[in-house]
């Protein structure tokens, strides 16, 4: 989803190395930490809003891809409107005109999109520095605390991001704690291009979601969740992405009600071209699928291209948009001594070969 404010400020360039990735206005050191390595996944992280920087992983051509969208630099990085790669929260998605009742109480929260709030506001976690708890070979930990009335919500919050390289495998576990009842919903805002550049016309995309959520005219959930039977919205045999952005204007910017429970496969996403497969595996209720169409080539990835309109999917596992104002949606609310958690999971493969045509 698209951000509708900028962040502005003095910076030091980044260093392109692991270690110093800039310096904030402020004096503070933005680092780059790096896990895993060929022939297994690489996973470059930034702590400014613990995001996922780069992920290079072996396609099913014997190449190596970088296969999420980031920025090149910091001063870029807070600039950018699209949240590439960022741990979302306190509430990723919207918030109807940043209220809702909990407890009794009306909460209000800062508005930052179309008079709706989006991604906690418009200093939300992605805008955070992380501090970094661990950092070993396959594993990264990066911690934040934010404190009660942040943003509007109520609770001290203690979230934790945590990284993990396996074989084929790149596995982030948000977890969180409050000492008040308040809401949660984190996610990650990572954009995925199986081919490593261009658009996304060309790769399929699976997801075994049987109803939408529809929204307004601002992105606000009107109410309900409809069958996807005989829309854009039925991903349910893998699609191809180019066929259904002809029928969105806008392409996706919606939720997907996901079926089952439990860590699961939730989307499923190919390119025949660099012949590589990604399973998305989470435990959330939702999938906002985000395609990008807010992006318009001025802003660089990582090696400097523009990144055109479709540069990217954003597969985001999270609960409902606008949730704490629908009492009868799986619940955001985290009470005192309970502890939030969301896994998910972001594997690799080659795509099987396809068989010999008939002659």
């Amino acid at each position: 989803m698209h951000r509708p404010d900028t962040y502005g400020g003095d910076i030091t360039p980044s260093d392109p190395g692991q270690g110093l990735f800039g310096v904030l206005s402020d004096g503070r050191p933005v680092q780059r930490l790096v896990i895993g390595g060929d022939p297994r996944p690489e996973v470059h992280l930034l702590t400014l809003g613990a995001t996922l920087h780069r992920l290079e992983v072996t396609a099913g051509d014997g190449r190596r891809y970088d296969v999420v969208l980031g920025h090149p630099d910091l001063p870029t990085y807070l600039a950018s409107p699209y949240y590439l790669g960022a741990v979302i929260g306190r509430y990723a998605n919207r918030i109807r005109a940043g209220r809702f009742v909990m407890g009794g109480q009306e909460v209000r929260v800062p508005v930052n999109d179309r008079g709706h709030a989006l991604h906690g506001g418009p200093d939300g976690f992605d805008r955070r520095l992380w501090e970094v708890r661990e950092h070993q070979l396959d594993r990264a930990v990066l911690r934040l605390v934010s404190p009660d009335g942040d943003m509007g919500f109520p609770g001290r919050v203690e979230a934790t991001a945590t990284y993990e390289v396996t074989d084929s495998t790149v596995r982030l576990t948000l977890a969180a704690s409050t000492d008040a009842p308040t809401v949660v919903n984190l996610t990650s805002h990572a954009y995925v291009n199986l081919d490593g550049g261009g658009t996304i016309d060309g790769h399929r995309l699976w997801v075994p979601a049987d109803r939408w959520t529809p929204v307004d005219d601002a992105a606000i959930p009107t109410g309900t969740h409809e069958p996807v039977d005989g829309t854009p919205f039925d991903l349910r045999e893998p699609a191809l992405l180019s066929e259904r952005l002809a029928e969105l204007p806008g392409g996706y910017d919606h939720n997907l009600v996901v079926a089952g429970v439990g860590r699961r496969p939730v989307a499923a996403l190919e390119s025949s071209r660099t012949g590589l497969r990604l399973e998305l595996l989470a435990d959330q209720p939702g999938l906002q699928l985000f395609t990008s169409g807010t992006f318009d080539g001025s802003r660089p990835g990582v090696d400097g291209t523009p990144l055109p309109r479709y540069a990217g999917v954003a597969l985001e596992p999270q609960l409902f948009p606008d949730s704490p104002n629908h009492p009868d949606w799986p619940s955001a609310l985290l009470a005192a001594g309970d502890t939030y958690r969301s896994v998910i999971e972001w594997s690799f493969s080659p795509l099987p070969p396809r068989p010999p045509a008939a002659r």
